[in-house]
């Protein structure tokens, strides 16, 4: 069985690595959105109000963050 998205569910992940803010290693965040532009538009309300980060931070966070469809991530169900 295939897991089906539906339109108003969010279709788009953003995910940002944030070790420069943090110092963990290999430490990224995610957020959802139902278009490409509201998960980009989510992280970096994130990284503003739950990191404190500046704008120029975000932007350069920005450049290394990748967004991709949720729609890779759903698999076929091998029952």
């Amino acid at each position: 069985m295939v897991q089906q998205i539906r339109p108003s569910e969010p279709q788009y992940i953003c995910v940002i690595p944030v070790e420069s803010i943090t110092g963990n290693h290999e430490e990224e965040i995610m957020t959802f959105g139902v278009s490409a532009d509201e998960a980009k538009h989510q992280a970096e309300q994130l990284l503003r109000n739950n990191y404190g980060c500046e704008r120029s931070q975000v932007m350069e966070l920005m450049q290394q963050a990748r967004i991709e469809q949720i729609g890779q991530w759903c698999s076929v169900d091998s029952q």
